[in-house]
């Protein structure tokens, strides 16, 4: 089930976690080779990638990489990720019409945990905001001119101040784009280096979803391109491809900040629904325990994607794996807190890692099993410490447990043995993965016990029993490369792009389907084309048309296959009948978007 590589030379595949790189090579004879490096040991490489790549080859550290004979690199990386979590992105200015400065910020006024009284909302991506004296109405009438040199004058303050990234986001710009445009050609012409505009960037209704996509596109895209180009210079003429959030590859040139957030992620999903499916799985729950986080998601046939989120306080209106992740991974920090056994959200990282790694971490999940003995440091490889070269210490984690068990005992009386704590850490821990699996399956209306819990990532093996048995799960699959399964998905995905337009039009309207049909050729015209540009046949590319679909007065769309009206209407009503367990008859239904997916298949298995 392979992507069969052109004779006589490598593919890689590889998935940069947060603690953990994960790297799965293809030889050029087609037999696989895995190896997984920790993301961060500066005192032994710069990048953990191009250090897999150099190791599966037998290349010493450092040395030249013989691009010649390498077809291909596909790559996740949460470099995008952690600068949005961190708050280290690019210095971004955003452009809004006058009067919506603070339009952002407002946003729908969401209290973050309700009943706090004092509201600690997360801090905005941008650094300044200029208004721009400018406004178009919702039929695309003028109502203020753009102000092109005033706009031009804001533009140069904020490059004299070093600012090089703009979001541009004006009213209704989505459906009328002229003055985003000349706005784009005037930041281009101030210097800026990166200018992302909504009509681009997220053609779809409502500023503040389509002002915070565009925003975090603007700031992480830089962060995104000084990687990816690092990569490419080590890799030149070797056909480099990312990972995108919605499950597809892209062409590195092409790879944006705000497809980028859930890289890594996403080809654990893909991995485990391709490797599921050919082991004759249908309907599984993706366990994906790494060490840093746990991802778990849902697949019953087709991967399952949202068209909205929010993540470390942003919103995005980006096409998106449905993935629900929790602070719980091999690395997650144990801790008393005067009466509570707590696991995490506080994680140890690549460095210096778990007590066990020998660079003074703290306890964590993988501490707790190395005392068990069910992590044996005996058939681990001899990669730990400042000079790389020793084995897991298991002394010290047996003598911080002590000190633990001791504290623990002074505080409530409890006598449990050090094994006895390190236990009931593990039992918090395998609470909280059981509880987030809980969140997509009976929460959602699905019996988790009807699943098959596909579990992988360099964690998951140790809990999957305990977390099947919360569940009330009686299947576990586990693939032969479910260590590096996020890897291993790099290869097996496709390359897909994915397309856009809000329309709102009622569906039963004389000259709504022909409307609609016309956004969506128009739309499939520019993924096929955008796919072509990166190099995929046309004869392999196909792709799928589906309308989003709301009640009139509400906000929740659904997305149905495109199709006849009373196709669509149908599927709507089993879709919204499953979510929300009645319907509204009489009510009429309004298609909010339409959205084309171009998928440009691997080669041959």
């Amino acid at each position: 089930m392979d992507p069969a590589p052109r004779a006589g030379r490598w593919q890689f595949w590889i998935d940069r976690g947060g603690t953990f790189t994960d790297v799965v090579a293809r030889r050029p004879d087609g037999t696989l080779a895995a190896c997984k490096l920790l993301s961060e040991d500066p005192e032994r490489y710069a990048d953990a990638a191009l250090a897999g790549i150099r190791q599966a080859m037998g290349l010493p550290l450092g040395a030249p990489l013989p691009t010649r004979e390498i077809e291909s690199v596909r790559m996740g990386t949460t470099v995008a990720t952690n600068a949005l979590l961190e708050r280290k992105g690019a210095p971004t200015l955003l452009l809004v019409t006058r009067g919506f400065r603070d339009a952002l910020r407002i946003a729908y006024q969401n209290r973050p945990r309700l009943f706090d009284r004092e509201i600690v909302l997360p801090e905005m991506l941008y650094e300044r905001v200029e208004e721009v004296d400018e406004r178009v109405d919702a039929q695309g009438r003028v109502r203020v001119p753009l102000d092109a040199a005033g706009a031009a004058r804001a533009l140069a303050d904020a490059y004299g101040a070093g600012l090089r990234s703009v979001a541009i986001a004006l009213m209704h710009g989505y459906r009328f784009p002229a003055h985003e445009a000349l706005l784009a050609e005037l930041a281009e012409a101030a210097g800026f280096t990166q200018i992302s505009a909504s009509h681009r960037v997220s053609p779809l209704m409502k500023l503040v979803g389509r002002g915070d996509t565009t925003v975090a596109d603007a700031y992480l895209s830089p962060v995104l391109r000084r990687y990816v180009a690092q990569i490419s210079d080590a890799l030149q003429g070797v056909r480099v491809l990312f990972m995108q959030s919605n499950g597809g590859l892209a062409d590195a040139r092409r790879f944006q900040g705000k497809d980028s957030v859930l890289s890594g992620p996403a080809g654990g999903i893909v991995g485990a629904a391709r490797a599921a499916a050919a082991a004759g799985f249908d309907r599984i729950v993706g366990f994906d325990m790494g060490g840093t986080s746990t991802d778990v998601s849902h697949y019953a046939g087709e991967l399952e994607r949202t068209f909205e989120t929010e993540l470390a306080g942003v919103r995005l209106r980006a096409p998106m794996l449905r993935i629900h992740t929790i602070a719980a991974g091999g690395g997650s920090v144990l801790r008393f807190d005067g009466s509570r056994y707590r696991v995490g959200p506080e994680s140890a990282g690549a460095d210096p890692g778990p007590a066990c790694y020998r660079r003074g971490g703290p306890l964590t999940v993988t501490d707790a099993h190395v005392m068990l003995g069910r992590i044996q440091p005996g058939h681990f490889p001899r990669v730990f410490g400042p000079a790389a070269d020793a084995p897991l210490d298991a002394e010290v984690v047996r003598a911080r447990f002590g000190e633990l068990a001791t504290r623990i005992r002074a505080a409530t009386g409890d006598t449990r043995s050090p094994e006895a704590v390190a236990e009931g850490f593990l039992e918090v821990a395998v609470g909280n993965m059981a509880n987030a699996i809980k969140q997509i399956t009976l929460q959602r209306g699905r019996d988790a016990s009807a699943y098959t819990l596909c579990c992988f990532g360099g964690a998951g093996g140790q809990h999957a029993c305990r977390v099947a048995d919360a569940l009330g799960m009686t299947r576990i699959f586990v693939h032969a490369l479910a260590g590096v399964l996020s890897a291993y998905g790099m290869g097996l995905a496709d390359q897909v792009v994915m397309r856009e337009r809000s329309l709102e039009l009622r569906l039963e309207g004389g000259e709504s389907l022909p409307a609609l049909w016309a956004a969506a050729a128009a739309l499939e015209a520019d993924a096929v084309a955008e796919l072509g540009a990166q190099g995929v046949d046309r004869a392999r590319i196909r792709t799928h048309a589906r309308a989003h679909l709301k009640y009139e007065g509400t906000d929740t769309a659904l997305v149905v296959a495109l199709g006849t009206g009373p196709a669509m209407r149908a599927a709507f009503e089993d879709a919204y009948r499953e979510q929300f367990s009645f319907l509204m008859p009489g009510r009429a239904l309004v298609v909010d978007a339409v959205s084309v997916e171009a998928v440009g298949a691997g080669e041959p298995l």
